[in-house]
């Protein structure tokens, strides 16, 4: 049966990162706010993605603390895991009180929510399959904001679909036991995160990976870092990989790969695959609405993320830029100001990037690799972490911070952090980038002491040449 809704003023399809937000700002500012989502309220960062990997992220460390605090001088025997407690936690007293309070914002925020699956009717009209039927709404504006789903290798020369022990990133974050040997197949932020969570937990990992590094997209000197800590915990890492095949068993897998035109292969209780995501726009049926798309998928928008369709817009996963939680909340936000008359535009020079390896590893604005190639010779400031005596006490001495300012007026222009504490660091820098700020304005902001953010006071003072602690 289907029933024909009123016209509803403003609906966000999908609740996720993007959606939520967008939903609750666009309430603030007086619209009449409909949701429609029809799996997870918070999607998929929230629910299986990014709360629960550092959820197990967090739980590793604790486990690999317990049994490696010598240099402490404690000293602690017959240390044991529940993995599946620690599941437990992870989904009872993390992502289900995340969930809730998020429904509960938008309630308080007055936003309708409907329970189905959206798709496109034509440019002002949605079809909204329920459990109780279809429902069809017209609407002046709509925010798609669905999100993406995890690449399945199916063609060649990468074939390795699916199965019980060949898993996407939710399979994987749910497995109910410690791994022997866990194969990862493909080293970007997710699998490097989780091959050092499960090598903390005791399994053996291997990573696959098709590029010449492991995650590819951080400068050279951080990568290094991350390198040199999973030859410390023997985390195998296999680079240039050209080809890969799967063999599933009851018991296990086993993956046929060529790297550097050597066949080769490998055995292990899982295999993990974590080679990317692509936009969920196949199912809405855009083409009925006039929508363009790029060839991968993702919607053709302006820079006040507007469609090629009057009254459509798109946040997150599903137009171009990299698929980052916090990109996705900023254009909900975005979207909002300009669905009620704001003429904002994105702006994504501070967008930060931050990656829970071991170091952790985050940056923002111009990176080294740009700055060399740069016509414009930029000033480069580099402070390591061994000289910061918060590190020191916390057994975490390896890594830096570096700035990178325009040699005209000092302003940062760019940074990058490893070690410990990088993911937070990284937002007073960003913050920096975004306000123009100079070094010297960063050398005169008084940071408490003993902190890791006195690492931006000290590469701030060393770059103007009046370094206390280097």
């Amino acid at each position: 049966m289907k029933t024909i809704m009123g016209k509803k003023e403003t609906v966000i399809i999908g609740s996720g990162p993007g959606g939520y937000v967008a939903a609750i700002r666009a309430a603030q500012l007086g619209q009449k706010v409909t949701i429609i989502e029809k799996e997870y309220i918070g999607g998929v960062c929230l629910n299986v993605g990014c709360i629960p990997s550092k959820a197990l992220v967090s739980a590793g460390n604790r486990y690999y603390e317990a049994i490696h605090s010598e240099v402490f001088g404690v000293r602690s025997t017959n240390v044991k895991i529940d993995f599946q407690k620690m599941q437990e936690w992870k989904d009872n007293k993390v992502i289900k009180p995340l969930t809730k309070g998020v429904e509960g914002l938008l309630k308080k925020n007055n936003v309708e929510i409907i329970r189905g699956t959206a798709s496109f009717k034509n440019q002002k009209n949605l079809t909204v399959t329920t459990t109780e039927g279809e429902q069809e709404i017209e609407f002046e504006n709509v925010v798609i904001a669905t999100g993406s789903k995890p690449v399945e290798l199916l063609n060649e020369p990468y074939v390795i679909p699916f199965g019980k022990r060949v898993v996407d990133t939710t399979g994987g974050l749910n497995i109910q036991e410690i791994p022997k040997h866990l194969i990862i197949l493909g080293g970007g932020y997710v699998g490097t995160q989780l091959a050092g969570a499960f090598s903390n937990f005791g399994s053996k990992v291997t990573i696959l990976e098709k590029d010449p590094k492991i995650i590819s997209f951080f400068d050279d000197d951080l990568v290094q870092l991350v390198e040199k800590k999973f030859v410390e915990e023997e985390i195998t890492v296999i680079t240039d990989v050209t080809a890969a095949h799967s063999e599933e068993t009851d018991t296990g897998v086993m993956i046929r790969y060529e790297a550097n035109g050597v066949p080769s292969t490998v055995e292990g209780d899982y295999v993990l695959v974590t080679v990317g995501r692509k936009p969920n726009t196949d199912q809405l049926n855009l083409k009925k609405a006039g929508v363009e798309l790029t060839a991968s998928g993702k919607l053709t928008v302006t820079e006040q993320l507007k469609s090629t369709v009057p009254g459509i817009y798109g946040i997150g996963d599903v137009v171009p830029g990299r698929a980052f939680a916090h990109k996705a909340s900023y254009e909900g936000k975005l979207v909002a100001e300009i669905i009620s008359g704001g003429d904002a535009k994105v702006q994504e020079k501070a967008m930060p990037l931050a990656v829970y390896t071991e170091p952790e590893l985050a940056t923002v604005g111009m990176t080294l690799k740009e700055a060399e190639v740069s016509e414009i010779k930029h000033t480069i400031s580099k402070f390591p972490m061994k000289a910061n005596g918060r590190a020191l006490s916390l057994n975490q001495p390896a890594g830096f911070i570096r700035l990178i300012l325009h040699p005209d007026d000092e302003k940062v222009v760019g940074a990058q952090v490893a070690g410990a504490g990088a993911a937070d660091l990284i937002a007073e820098l960003a913050l920096a980038i975004d306000m123009e700020m100079t070094a010297e304005d960063l050398a005169r902001t008084i940071h408490a002491h003993p902190t890791l953010s006195e690492t931006v006071t000290d590469a701030a003072e060393l770059a103007i040449g009046f370094s206390i602690h280097f």
